[in-house]
């Protein structure tokens, strides 16, 4: 039965859990929830309407991420995830994978739930894969999971749980390879997915550490909702049904994250468990709220790559609970991170471009992280008026080529950065503000330490900083491989071809 959960019983359980002595040799349990398309002040800790009592809850005892970042869309965030290294190095920088794609994950690339089983961890995951699925060899149970509750796709209907493409139309819903979509049909995957994290988690053999990845469907497109969640906002959005249902949809997901942390603390495993929440990228323009950031989904603005996060443990000290750290963390910091906190090495994988965070996490130490390349996809070149950029000619790296690195406190931008304007709130009494054209100025600079919202292009004023930064770049274009973005096989992945089913046709 689904069951919301008291805040001040969620709240008493964990408080007393966490004053529990926790051994330094226990592998701590690790739960990764990932939200899709949450948007930065779509969490009432960032001062938005929407009810999310148990993120914030969670957060305000925690260490809430304030300079977190991660990309700007889906599938290259998964990569980040899953393998600890840019898109750069899997190929995966151009776009999300689409539906008919012969891509996945690169099959050499050792994923974060591989690295965890090596040292133990029974590994689950529940929810959204989008790393491609057109051979077995690329799907979740292949990749390192023991069991896998979810879908392929980028999205579906969240009651059907079906995807349709034009003429094309399939289920999309599994438990490992059999598909389970009709028997869940009326479900909202949103309840379905909550439910199955916590039969993991009450089932779990408690002699080896668990991983489970919770990869939510909310809050992406389509907008649907159980009506009880969207009545909420009937007076706070009266003039907007599809921002009343994002609304619901955001609340679904935090009554579920309420749950979930529930059976954790009922089922014994709280005292030793590391939660990581985090969003894929930027909320979606016109529906999530990025405010007061610049941008949203697909920019490479911050409303786009810095990602609402945090972590709450017991294993956490107690001077860093309920703080917030502004020291640079990216999700490919995830990877070494958590193998790291497991008691693992490295060896084995490729050169990762993650670092170890957890002393900057559990106890204040300053990151060990300056500099990180957020985007660099050369396939992408939409600007072709340079004119009235004087590094149009520069010998470092093609300005047209869309990319963004941030190294200390600047952010270098160039190519087509995407929607440039500050979108209010839905349902706020704010306006948006969209900026001037550039007119052929494609260089961007910003300091972000002084100027979070960006604001203000000092790339005139700091030729020095631009220079170096467009060097850096060029590094990174020389050290990266192509980007492997196939036509989509249209007359292979056709779902009639396999049972009505979106299903691997190699």
């Amino acid at each position: 039965m689904w069951m919301p959960v008291p805040s001040f019983l969620l709240l008493s359980h964990i408080a007393l859990v966490t004053a529990s002595t926790i051994t330094k040799t226990t592998r701590p349990h690790i739960i990764f929830i990932l939200a899709d398309d949450l948007g930065w002040s779509d969490v009432g800790y960032h001062g938005s309407n929407i009810k999310t009592p148990n993120i914030d809850r969670l957060a305000s005892e925690g260490v809430k991420l304030e300079n977190y970042y991660v990309a700007y869309q889906c599938s290259p965030s998964r990569s980040l995830l899953m393998s600890g290294r840019y898109m750069t190095h899997t190929g995966l920088q151009h776009l999300a994978i689409a539906m008919m794609q012969p891509a996945c994950l690169p099959l050499d690339e050792v994923t974060l739930p591989q690295k965890l089983k090596q040292y133990g961890y029974s590994t689950h995951m529940v929810g959204k894969w989008h790393l491609g699925f057109y051979r077995k060899e690329c799907l979740p149970n292949y990749r390192g999971f023991d069991s896998f509750l979810g879908f392929y796709q980028a999205m579906g209907d969240y009651y059907y749980h079906n995807v349709s493409t034009g003429p094309f139309n399939g289920w999309d819903f599994r438990r490992d390879d059999d598909v389970i979509a009709q028997e869940y049909a009326g479900k909202y995957s949103t309840h379905v997915f909550a439910e199955e994290a916590e039969s993991v988690i009450r089932n779990h053999d408690t002699s080896n550490p668990l991983f489970l990845y919770l990869s939510f469907q909310a809050v992406h497109t389509p907008l649907q909702v159980p009506s009880i969640y969207s009545d909420m906002y009937k007076d706070l959005i009266p003039d907007n049904e599809e921002q009343r249902i994002y609304a619901g949809m955001t609340t679904c997901m935090d009554e579920a994250i309420g749950n979930v942390t529930r059976t954790l603390v009922r089922s014994g495993l709280w005292e030793n468990t590391v939660l990581i929440f985090s969003t894929d990228n930027g909320g979606l323009h016109l529906l999530g709220s990025n405010w007061p950031l610049r941008g949203g989904k697909g920019t490479l603005y911050e409303g786009g790559v810095k990602g609402v996060g945090f972590v709450n443990s017991p294993l956490l000290s107690d001077h860093v609970r309920g703080t917030a750290t502004n020291e640079l963390i990216h999700m490919s910091d995830w990877f070494p991170t958590l193998v790291r906190l497991a008691g693992g090495t490295l060896i084995g994988t490729k050169k990762l471009d993650g670092y170890n965070q957890w002393e900057t996490i559990s106890q204040g130490a300053p990151s060990v992280r300056q500099e990180m390349l957020l985007h660099l996809d050369p396939l992408y070149t939409a600007i072709k008026n340079t004119k009235n950029d004087k590094w149009a000619d520069n010998a470092f790296f093609n300005i047209t080529t869309r990319a963004a690195i941030r190294k200390g406190a600047w952010k270098l931008i160039t190519g087509a950065a995407g929607n440039s304007s500050w979108m209010a709130p839905p349902g706020s009494n704010k306006k948006s503000i969209h900026p001037e054209s550039r007119n052929g100025k494609v260089v961007q600079l910003y300091n972000i330490d002084d100027d979070p919202l960006e604001q203000t292009d000092v790339s005139d004023d700091n030729p020095g900083i631009v220079e170096d930064l467009l060097q850096c770049l060029g590094r990174y274009y020389k050290d990266s491989v192509p980007p492997f973005f196939p036509q989509q096989d249209v007359k292979h992945a056709n779902p009639a071809l396999h049972n009505n089913a979106w299903s691997p046709w190699e």
